[in-house]
């Protein structure tokens, strides 16, 4: 029978999850249940032939992970024999699908060459029914949709997205964006969630996403939540609740049902007793406590923006290291100094150099509640997965920081890797675009976010490039580098420009000849020029100092054309200095 005749008149239920089912029966759990379609070729026919003696119509081969990056040169084998295989079970009672999970590749272009090679390999095999599944972003979909239709063109094209039930997924996408871009695809049949999820909480995300026009919607959730046991993964849920919720999600409109990890053949055949004998109930609007997008509490102020956005004074942001020990009194006194000096915000770095300090969210929600001072906390990359970044944004709003700078932080050094392991979950764009994600409809007042943007750098259309794209993002202004050479001026000059964002130019006193040979070779994206250097020649500290307050202020004069603000570092905590500094710059008229 024809898919989309079938579809007219029927749920189509999906098998469960290959991976998780084979991993119970394996006495080598960790063995890629992929290279069995080679191996132990009668083991994945049994299971194909398990799932389709439940009751369920459609099947995905064995599959999942069958790419390049993943399998080499066994990767079309892999594909021809899983399709075969699958063939060979389902016969005349259930559609076979080409199943094709995500795939880890450098950039889009590797991801679609990767993509497409995984799909032609399945149309040279004859498929016609395709399922994307388990996706944390579109990249790459809808072109590899595209050439399917291309070669194909009566192709069926499901793209499946993995959500978490707050409804983003682990690259800090929403959901809601991603389903309704790809129904927006006209090569895409059918559009959903599968994974992360366990049924009730997806039913949740299907009943907030409403009806997608002329695409059908498709949920394959998870059996509950995971437990580990002896270092394996185990899933516990009820087959029979499990089975209320699949038609509670056809109830909500969703059309093309099944399981994901955990499910095995008795939840899927509850699921289709439990499709056949339960009639279809209208479906209700989601409960006001499970839509996200809805708050009463009105936007609080942004003192730091709103001063960015006057036309009058150009604001200080003036950063302070947190402590390296319990011990904040100094830190306080410093932050109450730089407030009293005319600083609009103080800025702390997140572990600078991938050395642990005291944390800068938690030094941010200090400075609100005791000095009422405004703080912009950087956040990096590293050390926290999606869900402590969640978790830390929101303590963050709750204090009323709102502000924060997204950077991608230092790597933990390599004589530390074996002690301390790194934690990488986004770069600094993908954060950006999660945190502006939450933003919308998930917070009462939302973040300003900024980014970094390094003048020093070499090739500085690349770093005006990656900017370009933290804007798209949602990133409203950045931290430059310090600029102290012509060539940083030059190139703030072309980004002032370029982007749309507020920009707070960089300033970095110099104290002795010393530090800024040491800034010069050791320290990342900072550069002084010849001339600096050869100034502090002799200098002792109070000349050093008056150095730097004058050339301070030349620069602030030198970038005021280009700035909406300055971004001042404080070295070795000398806040005094950095108050002469401010004072300085706003005397000669710069601020």
């Amino acid at each position: 029978m024809d898919l989309r005749k079938y579809l007219t008149y029927n749920t189509l239920l999906f098998d469960g999850a290959m991976g998780t089912y084979y991993a119970q029966h394996s006495d080598r759990p960790d063995y890629p249940c992929e290279l069995a379609n080679l191996d132990t070729p009668q083991a994945v026919l049994d299971i194909h032939r398990a799932y389709i003696n439940a009751g369920c119509a459609a099947i995905k081969t064995n599959t999942f992970r069958a790419n390049r990056l993943t399998l080499g040169a066994r990767c079309e084998p892999v594909i021809r024999a899983g399709y075969e295989l699958a063939l060979r079970a389902a016969g005349s009672n259930a559609f076979v699908f080409a199943d094709i999970g995500p795939i880890d590749a450098p950039d889009e272009d590797a991801l679609v060459a990767e993509y497409t090679f995984a799909a032609f390999a399945f149309l040279n095999c004859g498929a016609r029914y395709f399922l994307f599944e388990t996706n944390s972003g579109d990249s790459g979909l809808y072109t590899v949709a595209r050439r399917i239709r291309e070669r194909m063109p009566g192709a069926f094209i499901v793209v499946s997205f993995a959500a978490q039930p707050d409804g983003f997924t682990s690259d800090g996408e929403l959901y809601s964006d991603l389903i309704r871009r790809a129904a927006d695809c006209p090569y895409i049949d059918a559009v959903g969630l599968n994974c992360v999820s366990g049924a009730r909480h997806m039913d949740a995300l299907v009943r907030r996403l409403g009806p997608l026009d002329g695409t059908l919607l498709s949920a394959m959730p998870n059996a509950g939540y995971p437990t580990v046991r002896a270092h394996r993964t185990y899933y516990e849920g009820d087959p029979r609740y499990f089975a209320e919720q699949l038609c509670a999600l056809r109830d909500a409109g969703a059309r093309i049902l099944g399981g994901c990890c955990g499910t095995t053949p008795e939840y899927i055949a509850a699921a289709a007793r439990a499709l056949r004998e339960t009639p279809p109930r209208p479906a209700y609007p989601p409960r006001r406590g499970d839509d996200a997008a809805q708050h009463e509490a009105p936007a609080e102020e942004n003192r730091f923006w709103q001063a960015l956005c006057d036309s009058g004074e150009k604001p200080f942001a003036v950063e302070l290291d947190s402590p390296e020990d319990a011990d904040v009194t100094k830190f306080m006194a410093g932050a109450a100094e730089l407030r009293d000096a005319g600083a609009a915000i103080v800025t702390i770095a997140d572990c600078p150099i991938a050395r642990a300090r005291m944390d800068a969210s938690l030094m941010a929600c200090k400075l609100r509640r005791e000095l009422n001072l405004d703080a912009l906390p950087h956040m990096t990359c590293r050390d926290r997965n999606m869900n402590a970044t969640k978790a830390l944004l929101l303590g963050l709003c709750a204090e009323g920081v709102r502000n924060v700078l997204i950077v991608t932080g230092d790597p933990i050094p390599t004589a530390s890797r074996d002690e301390v392991k790194s934690v990488f979950n986004f770069n600094s764009r993908k954060l950006i675009k999660y945190v502006d994600s939450l933003n919308t409809g998930h917070l009462p007042s939302p973040f300003h976010i900024f980014g970094a943007l390094n003048v020093n750098a070499r090739n500085f259309h690349m770093q005006l490039a990656l900017a370009q794209e933290k804007e798209q993002n949602g990133a409203v202004g950045f931290l430059t580098q310090p600029i102290l050479t012509e060539q940083a001026l030059e190139n703030l000059k072309l980004a002032r420009e370029t982007l749309r964002g507020k920009l707070l130019g960089g300033i970095i006193p110099i104290v002795s000849q010393r530090n800024a040979l040491f800034m010069n070779s050791e320290i990342a994206g900072i550069t002084v020029s010849d001339k600096i250097i050869a100034a502090y020649e002799g200098a002792d500290r109070a000349r050093g100092e008056e150095l730097a307050v004058d050339i301070c202020a030349a620069i602030a004069a030198a970038t005021a054309p280009y700035v909406d603000g300055y971004y001042l570092m404080t070295p070795f905590g000398r806040t005094s200095l950095m108050a002469r500094i401010m004072s300085r710059i706003r005397r000669d008229g710069s601020a």
